[in-house]
């Protein structure tokens, strides 16, 4: 741990949220995993010990508090080896209420975003499309105006929480003939008329639920839109900077907990009369993990240092999703293989933290996306400027 972005404040909280989630969590997880569905009662306790409000104004029941408490939420979160409990936390907290924290009203406020610090509703942020996930430009769902409300059709798809939600965060065009300059963002209910939800099938975040969602003639209410008419396509760039550094620290942290358990099996298992450990091909090994591992996380301290003074890190964010999921992937790989055949059975937690790992790469912007994003801004120059308020 680093003093230069940890207070003693930050250690206590980590040290707090630890013993909630061994408590609270940890004795729930194989039954999360197999049935596919969090219980309810779980989302109230994240509410109570405040969670779910670490981003969120003090005015709307949050804490307000600095981003490195949201590091330290998702470092811990991933150490309790369900990626698909930890992706329905974050999913809610920093992609469906970071639109609401940003852009919603008084009204939406005190209908959607404190009731979402609290835990007594489940957000979800509907953008990917089955035609097109990493192209928002590309989206197909329309939001017609009609009087004083919109009419919603289309589809979104790999959507973390849109089964069980209660709401949903959803990008559509207003102004189709505008490309991205047409996009608007809406708050659905869940329970509209219209809406239907199909529950995939993953290769891992077993415990979660992802969907692929349809809107039929689903009529939101004008007043149901966050911020401006058209600015949708520029709110979502925003916040992928947060979306993909989150993704960064999720595999920083994920990597860590595999090595660790890695060492300590290490530390037990023998052949030949001494401890596997021992060995200098697996030693050496071990050490280069461990290197990749620390360098991705301090690039990443430091980049949520960096957006946390309010600097626009797309590039930085960008990078720090793209190779530290490959580390991650890399990993895992690696301390599957060190614990041998038990590495390859589910009642040990490599087999699920491999298949977690996997989707690194894949959610919120895929690699190949993102190095084309990196080579516009490093060969191109492209400028991405924050939007102006």
């Amino acid at each position: 741990m680093q003093s230069m972005y940890f207070t003693e404040e930050h250690q206590l909280f980590r040290e707090s949220l630890k013993e909630f989630l061994k408590k609270e969590v940890s004795p729930h997880i194989e039954k999360w995993e197999e049935t596919g569905t969090i219980e309810r009662f779980i989302w109230e306790k994240f509410g109570e010990m405040g969670y779910f409000g670490l981003a969120t104004p003090e005015a709307d029941g949050g804490l307000e508090l600095d981003l490195f408490y949201t590091v330290i939420l998702l470092e811990e979160l991933q150490k309790i080896n369900s990626g698909g409990f930890a992706a329905a936390i974050w999913a809610h907290v920093y992609l469906a209420m970071t639109h609401l924290n940003k852009n919603a009203g008084e009204k939406l406020r005190k209908e959607y975003l404190e009731p979402s610090v609290a835990g007594e509703k489940i957000g979800c942020l509907g953008v990917s499309e089955p035609f097109g996930g990493s192209d928002v430009a590309g989206m197909r769902t329309t939001a017609v105006k009609k009087g004083n409300s919109y009419i919603l059709n289309g589809s979104k798809t790999f959507i973390t929480n849109g089964v069980y939600c209660d709401y949903m965060i959803v990008a559509a065009k207003t102004e189709p003939s505008a490309g991205n300059k047409g996009i608007s963002i809406f708050v659905v209910d869940r329970k509209s008329k219209g809406v239907s939800a199909n529950k995939l099938n993953k290769l891992g975040w077993r415990a979660s639920d992802t969907a692929e969602l349809a809107f039929d003639n689903v009529e939101v209410p004008a007043a149901n839109m966050l911020g401006e008419e058209h600015k949708g396509f520029t709110y979502i760039m925003e916040a992928f900077s947060l979306e993909r550094l989150i993704m960064g620290i999720n595999a920083h942290a994920r990597a860590e907990y595999a090595i660790e358990y890695a060492l300590q099996y290490m530390s037990e298992r023998e052949t030949f009369g001494k401890t596997i450990n021992q060995y200098q091909a697996l030693r050496h090994r071990i050490v280069d993990l461990y290197a990749d591992m620390d360098m991705c996380r301090q690039y990443n301290y430091a980049v949520t240092s960096a957006l946390d003074k309010g600097e626009y890190v797309v590039k930085e964010a960008t990078i720090s999703k793209l190779r530290s999921t490959k580390m991650a992937d890399e990993v895992a790989y690696e301390c599957l293989q060190f614990l041998g055949g038990y590495g390859y059975i589910e009642d040990y937690p490599m087999a699920r933290l491999f298949r977690d790992s996997r989707l690194g790469p894949i959610g919120g912007g895929t690699s190949e996306i993102l190095r084309e994003i990196i080579a516009k801004i490093v060969i191109d120059k492209k400028e991405y400027k924050a939007p102006k308020n």
